[in-house]
């Protein structure tokens, strides 16, 4: 006798059977814990142990160091250099501050190569004078620095020794969220410590130059430049920071994807340095209201905030004001994506942003350079005036700019606020800032700043484009009674 097991569903106050096989595949299916075990075997060896040492000289009543282990963890979250407690006057140690004593710093790293190249934090061997790599068999080596990239925090070191296991690197865009990972490292200089958890964001943007991986993996001093690893053995990132309010784990890490890493890794060991392309602009993020004011249909892009004189941008024709819509045909959906997409392009190579200016979509032809060119803009001074200030609607008294002050601001045309009231100062706007544009629509000079005002709907909200110093913003004038 064949048994077909039902289960009930309540449906609209009546029941129904339904059987367990159907049921079963609409249900997601439990899988058990991975066993991390032979994980460790298989990548433990290629992890190692960094210890750096920095000349230092001892001084009466600074901080106390109560353990050596703590070396990073001081110098990484509070940027405060340890002492040896047993050298402090306070516990009975010698005064004076001419005698030089050893800083310990301690972090991890992984083997890149089996010749000795190995990967870890910038932050773990910056201002080091001497490194040392440990590894899993206790050989320590002296290393050599091939280079250190503190914008992504990526450092590459070499020690003099062959046949070593390196690691396997991974694919991040097969990594999912939600997935397990392990990280192997020495916290608190516990060498080869291993800790598990999930992926639980990619991309995650903290405002540095690369988007992180988050994970729940508990992640400690002595931790950072360690390996993140998936469930294949294989590194998907470099261990690099937490948040965290006590200085300790609180279940937020973040590690650097392992593709960003190794391509700076690459460029390190040929030529010692990042090469990283720079167009020339100080950005922000696009707030909602000026979005809408500006026509676009949701908040996204890079609004330009300034533009370097003599700068790549600048020679190709952005302006302030403009918002980044587009560059080499990749959308900006966030400001933090185009400093990405401009570094990761060759310096040399002409590229085309698409940009939204005053309303309206253009493309603009810009060749990425590399190394930054000095350039500020001058800011007016305050007892410079021109002809005496035109009242304008929304509160505003506006002058012309005198022909010194549009060749120090590098700019064409606008007029320079006198007296903001009304709903001028509440939009923010200020004596001395220089409206570029409104409703749009570019400014030239007083009077026909005033005949596009008289051309515009003031029963709605209107953007205004100023600058104030050496960036460019946007304002939004609301209609009040008084007008």
């Amino acid at each position: 006798m064949t048994l077909i097991a039902t289960a009930m569903l309540i449906a609209g106050g009546g029941i129904g059977m339904v059987p367990v096989s159907t049921w079963a595949q609409s249900t997601p299916v439990m899988r058990g814990l991975p066993d991390f075990s032979e994980l460790v075997e298989q990548v433990g060896p290629s992890v190692v142990n960094i210890r750096t040492t920095q000349k230092v000289r001892m001084r009466q009543g600074s901080e106390i160091d109560q353990q050596a282990e703590f070396q990073e963890f001081l110098r990484r979250f509070f940027g405060a250099p340890g002492v040896d407690p047993r050298r402090d006057p306070r516990n009975g140690g010698p005064q004076g501050d001419g005698e030089p004593e050893q800083q310990r710093g301690l972090g991890s790293g992984f083997i890149l190569s089996a010749d000795g190249y190995v990967m870890t934090n910038a932050h773990v061997v910056n201002g080091a004078d001497e490194v040392y790599v440990t590894l899993t068999d206790k050989r320590e080596f002296k290393a050599r620095l091939v280079g250190a990239d503190l914008r992504t925090d990526v450092a590459v070191v070499k020690i003099e020794a062959g046949g070593l296991p390196a690691v396997k690197i991974g694919d991040v865009s097969r990594l999912k969220v939600g997935e397990w990972v392990m990280a192997i490292g020495s916290p608190f200089g516990l060498d080869n410590s291993v800790t598990a958890g999930i992926v639980s964001a990619k991309a995650r943007d903290t405002g540095d130059f690369l988007p992180f991986i988050q994970t729940d993996v508990a992640i400690n001093p002595g931790n950072s430049g360690g390996p993140l690893i998936n469930l294949r053995g294989e590194v998907v990132g470099i261990n690099s920071q937490i948040l965290s309010r006590s200085g300790g784990f609180m279940g937020i890490s973040f590690s650097i994807p392992i593709d960003e890493a190794i391509r700076v890794s690459d460029q390190l060991r040929a030529s010692g340095r990042v090469s990283r392309g720079r167009i020339g602009v100080q950005i922000d993020q696009v707030p909602k209201d000026v979005a809408e004011s500006l026509g676009m249909a949701k908040p996204a892009g890079a609004l330009v905030r300034a533009v370097e004189a003599g700068g790549p941008a600048d020679k190709a024709g952005f302006e302030a004001g403009d918002v980044i819509t587009r560059f080499d045909g990749k959308v900006i959906e966030k400001a933090s994506d185009l400093p990405r997409l401009v570094g990761n392009t060759k310096p040399g190579t002409k590229s085309v942003a698409q940009v939204m200016r005053r309303g309206a979509l253009r493309d603009i032809a810009v060749v990425v350079a590399d190394t930054p060119a000095p350039g500020k803009a001058a800011a007016i001074a305050a007892d410079e005036r021109s002809t005496p200030g035109v009242p304008a609607p929304f509160g505003l008294t506006v002058v012309d700019l005198t022909d010194a002050q549009k060749r120090d601001l590098k700019i064409k045309g606008g007029v320079r606020i006198e007296r903001a009231e009304g709903a001028a100062a509440a939009a923010g706007l200020r004596a001395d800032d220089v409206i570029l544009a409104i409703g749009n629509k570019e400014v030239t000079d007083a009077r026909q700043f005033l005949a596009v005002l008289k051309q515009l709907d003031r029963t709605k909200i209107v953007n205004v484009l100023f600058r104030r110093g050496d960036l460019a913003q946007y304002a939004l004038l609301r209609p009040t009674k008084e007008q």
